[in-house]
């Protein structure tokens, strides 16, 4: 005759863990962690624009894109010097970019020709001297001998970008010479008058 040991119930067995669900689960925990790292890293935080330019001014003096005609800048600082193409740095101005229309505005490249259609003039005021700047434009060369509509930007640089001076002024033939802008800088940088007054600056 068997004899039964007990009270008819299963012994409980302790709570035992299985080492490689352990495992299992410890990596799933570190790829998720992986993943949360590289979406912050694949979603940086979004800076605001920013201009870093040496300079305290910049001039810019645009014209129709893939226009022939060649537009020149001219100007003159408180000291008297004259900034033009054959004259690029007087005193702390200084033309970083000389367009003479489409001429000299398209490379070749495989094969391919790539033209560049803007035509832009930049000046640099590297520092700032107290006194009144001119700024002047000349219809130096034609290929359609027609009126140019040439725009003119004045903005400052430092420490925020601001515009002092835009105006857009109309040169009805080669030769013609006209003032954009004539702009008085206070010792501190900042603008304390502009006007148009004609002064002319080309001497050839």
């Amino acid at each position: 005759m068997a004899i039964r040991l007990g009270s008819g119930r299963r012994a409980s067995r302790p709570n035992q863990s299985d080492p490689f669900t352990d495992l299992l689960f410890n990596t799933l925990i570190g790829f998720v962690l992986l993943f949360f790292v590289a979406i912050i890293f694949l979603n940086p935080e979004k800076k605001q624009a920013t201009i870093d330019l040496e300079a305290e001014y910049v001039i810019t003096v645009t014209w129709p894109d893939n226009s022939p005609d060649d537009i020149d800048t001219w100007i003159e600082d408180p000291a008297g010097g004259i900034t033009w193409f054959r004259n690029r740095n007087a005193g702390l101005v200084h033309l970083d970019r000389d367009d003479r229309g489409m001429l000299n505005d398209t490379i070749t490249f495989e094969g391919r020709t790539i033209a560049n259609p803007l035509n832009q003039e930049v000046v640099a005021i590297r520092g700032v001297v107290p006194g009144e700047f001119t700024v002047n434009v000349h219809y130096y060369e034609t290929e359609t001998n027609t009126p140019v509509k040439v725009s003119v930007r004045v903005a400052k640089v430092n420490p925020v970008y601001q515009v002092v001076f835009y105006n857009t002024i109309e040169l009805d033939r080669k030769g013609v010479e006209k003032t954009a802008v004539r702009f008085t800088l206070a010792s501190d940088g900042s603008v304390i008058d502009t006007n148009r007054l004609e002064k002319s600056l080309v001497s050839f």
